[in-house]
C-alpha cells in the first residue's frame, strides 16, 4: 500500500480526484513493475486500498490503466529539449551525443523504466512496438541528420532525403549498446566496473570513428 493510502486510511480523508488518480497510477506503476501486466485489478486495489469500482471510475479498464502507465512512464519522459541540444551545432557532435545520453540516461534507464519495458514486451501489449517507432522518428531519424551534417559534404543528395533504414539501422548500433548497459545493470544485476559517463564517451568515440569511415557510403545506399 502507498505512503498516500496508509494517510487516507489513518485518517479517514477523502482525497481529492486528482490526488486520487496520481496514488492510483503511482502504485499501478510499482506494482505493474514488480509483477508484470498479468496480475489482477483485484491484487491491485487491494495492495492500494481502494475498491474496485473506485479504481474504474478514474480507469474505466485495465487497460486503460496499462495505457495511463505507459504514458506516464515512456511518452512523458521524453523531453524535446534533447533534440535541440542534440541540433546545436555550436558543439562537436561527439560531445552533442554524450550529453544526450547522460540525459536520457538519468530518465529512462532506471529499474522501474526497464522492468515495465520488458514485462510489456513479454505481455504482448504493443507499447515496445510503439516505443520503438517512437525512439526512431523522435531520437535516431535526427541523429542520422547530425551525422549527415557532421559527415557528408553540404551538397550531397542524402541531406534532402529522409535516412534510410540502413541509416536508421546505424544509429540503432550506438543506442541498443546503451539500452543494453541497463539491462546488465537493473535486470541482471551485473555491478558495472566502468563509470557510465566513462562507458558513454567509449561507445560514442567507437561508433563515431565507424561513422567517419562508412556513413557517407551507408547515407548514399538504400536499403
Amino acid at each position: 500500500m502507498t505512503a498516500t493510502a496508509r494517510r487516507s486510511r489513518a485518517t479517514g480523508a477523502r482525497l481529492a480526484p486528482a490526488v486520487r488518480r496520481r496514488q492510483i497510477l503511482d502504485a499501478a506503476i510499482e506494482y505493474f513493475s514488480e509483477a508484470g501486466f498479468g496480475v489482477q485489478t483485484r491484487e491491485l486495489t487491494r495492495r492500494i486500498g481502494v475498491t474496485q469500482p473506485l479504481l474504474y471510475r478514474y480507469f474505466p479498464s485495465k487497460q486503460a490503466l496499462i495505457e495511463a502507465v505507459f504514458e506516464e512512464v515512456f511518452l512523458s519522459r521524453l523531453d524535446a529539449r534533447w533534440i535541440e541540444r542534440l541540433r546545436d551545432r555550436s558543439l562537436p557532435l561527439r560531445d552533442r551525443l554524450i550529453r544526450f545520453y547522460l540525459q536520457y540516461a538519468q530518465t529512462t534507464y532506471r529499474p522501474q523504466w526497464l522492468r515495465i519495458y520488458m514485462y510489456a514486451g513479454l505481455a504482448g501489449e504493443g507499447f515496445n512496438r510503439a516505443y520503438v517507432a517512437l525512439v526512431r522518428r523522435r531520437l535516431l531519424a535526427p541523429m542520422c541528420e547530425e551525422l549527415r551534417a557532421e559527415l557528408l559534404p553540404p551538397g550531397s543528395p542524402a541531406h534532402a532525403r529522409a535516412p534510410s533504414a540502413r541509416e536508421i539501422e546505424f544509429v540503432w548500433n550506438l543506442h541498443g549498446s546503451m539500452f543494453y548497459w541497463a539491462v546488465r545493470h537493473h535486470i541482471f544485476g551485473v555491478r558495472p566496473t566502468v563509470r557510465y559517463e566513462t562507458r558513454t564517451a567509449d561507445a560514442v568515440d567507437l561508433f563515431l570513428a565507424g561513422a567517419e569511415k562508412h556513413y557517407a557510403q551507408i547515407a548514399g545506399a538504400r536499403g
